[in-house]
């Protein structure tokens, strides 16, 4: 009898692993090797159809079933293009690297690193948020520049960088007036300071030096607004900062006596004179 029952049970847990393994097999999508060509043809019919998602996994399985052939180079740069396209720019970055690290010496390498300074900059976030993603992007537009500057793209990549440098003076100019809004006039002033100081080039140099002369006259310091604002009225003598900050001082001849003052932080006085 306990044999019997035995014997039951074993053909039941056969059979429920039959079954199993039918199901299994039914639910695997069937693996087809096909042609290099036709499969890559294949991905760029569905590129041009703006099918991304799946042309990136078609130009995937280019590289999976045929990694040595030289269809499959190609097909992991057009899978990150495809990734880059679909706002997967993870996935872009990743099919990227796989590229520059398998093939240094191709000559499509400068495109890469071009496409990957654009997965980061695609990526930077307004200025009231963390600037990670545009310290990326600055420093792989820095790569393009440095490592391909006789290239088609470095042109396209230093205009990039201004806008890039540009947004992160403007995070600094956005923390600036935060603490200023509250107050804490030392701490704006070291951020407004910052700007000059690393961000010389930008637009935001005149808003700078006018909030600077707002931040010194709330602590008292009327020389050093004057000075600051001076050196205002002397770089951007038409900028409506520099009408503000005029507007905010009293005294005229102090102003005009302080312009011919260097003893005022040199450093920063004279960086900002050497942008004109």
């Amino acid at each position: 009898m306990l044999s019997t029952v035995r014997a039951k049970n074993i053909i039941a847990i056969c059979g429920m692993a039959i079954l199993l393994a039918a199901c299994s097999s039914n639910d695997a999508p069937e693996y087809v090797e096909r042609p290099v060509s036709e499969l890559y043809n294949s991905a760029q019919d569905l590129l041009d159809a703006k099918e991304y998602q799946q042309a990136a996994e078609a130009f995937d399985e280019v590289e999976r079933q045929h990694p040595y052939s030289v269809w499959a180079t190609k097909a992991t740069l057009m899978s990150a293009y495809a990734y880059y396209q679909d706002n997967k720019y993870d996935d872009a970055i990743s099919a990227i690297d796989r590229f520059i690290s398998l093939h240094p010496a191709n000559p499509d390498v400068p495109y890469a690193y071009y496409l990957k300074a654009l997965s980061y900059y695609e990526q930077i976030s307004d200025v009231g948020r963390d600037q990670q993603m545009t310290q990326d992007a600055m420093q792989a537009l820095d790569d393009i520049i440095r490592r391909f500057p006789d290239s088609k793209y470095a042109r396209d990549a230093k205009l990039k960088k201004d806008l890039t440098v540009d947004h992160l003076a403007g995070k600094e100019m956005s923390v600036g007036r935060y603490y200023q809004d509250r107050q804490e006039f030392l701490a704006a002033i070291n951020r407004f300071k910052s700007v000059l100081d690393k961000y010389q080039t930008t637009t935001h140099v005149p808003e700078a030096l006018a909030r600077l002369t707002e931040c010194y006259l709330a602590l008292g310091l009327e020389g050093e607004a004057k000075r600051t604002a001076s050196v205002l009225g002397h770089n951007f003598p038409g900028s409506e900062y520099y009408s503000d900050s005029y507007a905010l001082l009293v005294d005229d001849d102090t102003i005009k006596a302080a312009q011919d003052d260097k003893s005022w932080w040199d450093s920063a006085t004279q960086s900002v004179s050497d942008l004109f």
